[in-house]
């Protein structure tokens, strides 16, 4: 066999399954803690549309100054009443958790 007829078929093996491959991204919504309901449900909303792309979500809530002490009430039921809203649409991959100054939390689409 000709090697460079074997290079030219390996190449466009691997460009077939370079077409068939889907990429999956991670988007980031980010809240503050005192982010108000009309904004949180336009949020809200924005994570459905990536989630119906296919596309993960980072959810982060980012606390400034002395807003670090409301981390653990206000911050993690905002995060919980988010979850809550999504649940039908997604899958939760990691629940909420402390990263420093921010509350973060992944979803994911259903498969």
């Amino acid at each position: 066999m000709n090697f460079d007829k074997f290079r030219y078929e390996l190449k466009k093996k691997q460009q077939e399954a370079k077409k068939k491959q889907t990429v999956i991204e991670t988007r980031e919504i980010k809240f503050r803690p005192k982010t108000e309901e009309h904004d949180l449900a336009f949020k809200i909303r924005k994570i459905k549309e990536f989630l119906a792309e296919k596309n993960k979500v980072k959810v982060t809530m980012r606390f400034r100054g002395r807003e670090i002490i409301y981390a653990q009430t206000i911050g993690l039921d905002a995060l919980t009443k988010i979850a809550d809203t999504l649940r039908e649409d997604c899958v939760i991959i990691q629940e909420p958790k402390m990263e420093g100054r921010q509350l973060v939390m992944f979803v994911g689409p259903k498969a």
